[in-house]
């Protein structure tokens, strides 16, 4: 979902700072692709045969289509719950912040998992928060960290419906990208371990790789989104009207609606309601209660504020 701490007000059109971010998000995705591309093809092979228990693929792709890619948001499109409250987590464990901080990033968490939307003073609190705790930090620092926050707790959080998907592009020879309003960094290290082409994400800036608190743009988040895909698109030559995008929220209906190819996966009530008007296609990969109810967990409740809890995401409300 395109839930990360930092977002903007929602129903935004482009503003100069969005494609700024987008433009952002696209150069340093660029960069990291090479790096990807090689791992996954020391992936393929590995291989030996196609797993044949894996979900059917989609009637699209189109095997050899070059000029087609797959753009999925991350947080509960690829990913149950929020990357940098799970990044956020991590980082509590290793005393990036104080245990006085939980409780409030607790019932963030909590709200999100419940209630399946993003809400804004939440979000740009977690922006905020975030960005106060990398401040000053090695860039290094962080994607080591972050290989091992990781392992730790994000790994078994991947949907494996949205992962077949995914593979499915990559089998067909198409290039596939994480765009999302977590961290580029946080999102680079998912989508090499998940063996996609790279991806696009909120750029803190840095010098001399030391994190200054700043933004690059604004945070990749709704029509940010929008512009970084467009970005990336020209610059890798791509049809966009061949290409594909995947999201559960209603905020990433401009960059769904910028390809010829959208997915609905376990959407919001509003993206359910748009994508059902236009006829795009749909995915569910809740069960139970959770689909019947978008966006409510199976274990409510105190299970939900309890990994709430635990997921005290990047997060420190200055400190100092």
């Amino acid at each position: 979902m395109a839930v990360l701490g930092w977002l903007t007000p929602r129903r935004r059109s482009a503003t100069a700072r969005s494609v700024l971010a987008g433009e952002a998000a696209a150069e340093a995705a660029r960069k990291s692709e090479q790096e990807l591309a090689d791992l996954a093809e020391a992936e393929a092979r590995r291989k030996a045969e196609p797993d044949s228990e894996s979900p059917s693929a989609p009637e699209f792709p189109v095997v050899g289509d070059d000029l087609a890619a797959a753009f999925f948001d991350l947080d509960n499109t690829v990913m149950q719950g929020a990357a940098i409250f799970h990044f956020g987590r991590g980082l509590y464990k290793r005393k990036f912040f104080q245990r006085r901080d939980l409780a409030r990033f607790a019932w963030q968490q909590a709200w999100f998992r419940l209630a399946g939307v993003e809400d804004p003073e939440h979000m740009q609190d977690a922006r905020e928060s975030a960005l106060s705790i990398v401040k000053g930090h090695r860039v290094s620092e962080l994607m080591t960290i972050g290989e091992e926050i990781y392992d730790e707790y994000m790994a078994d959080r991947i949907w494996p419906g949205t992962r077949a998907l995914a593979q499915a592009h990559l089998d067909a020879g198409q290039k596939v990208w994480l765009v999302t309003a977590a961290p580029v960094e946080t999102a680079t290290i998912i989508a090499r371990r998940l063996g996609l082409t790279g991806a696009l994400g909120t750029v803190a800036e840095s010098v001399s790789g030391v994190y200054t608190g700043r933004l690059v743009g604004e945070p990749l988040h709704g029509p940010a989104k929008a512009e970084a895909v467009r970005a990336l698109a020209a610059a890798e030559g791509l049809d966009l009207a061949r290409c594909a995008a995947y999201s559960d929220s209603h905020n990433d209906i401009p960059m769904l609606s910028l390809v010829g190819h959208p997915y609905a996966i376990n959407p919001d009530a509003k993206l359910r309601k748009h994508a059902r008007a236009r006829e795009w296609r749909l995915r569910d990969y809740r069960t139970g209660r959770k689909a019947a109810k978008v966006g409510i967990p199976a274990a409510a409740g105190v299970g939900a504020l309890a990994g709430g809890t635990a997921a005290a995401v990047a997060l420190h409300r200055r400190r100092r």
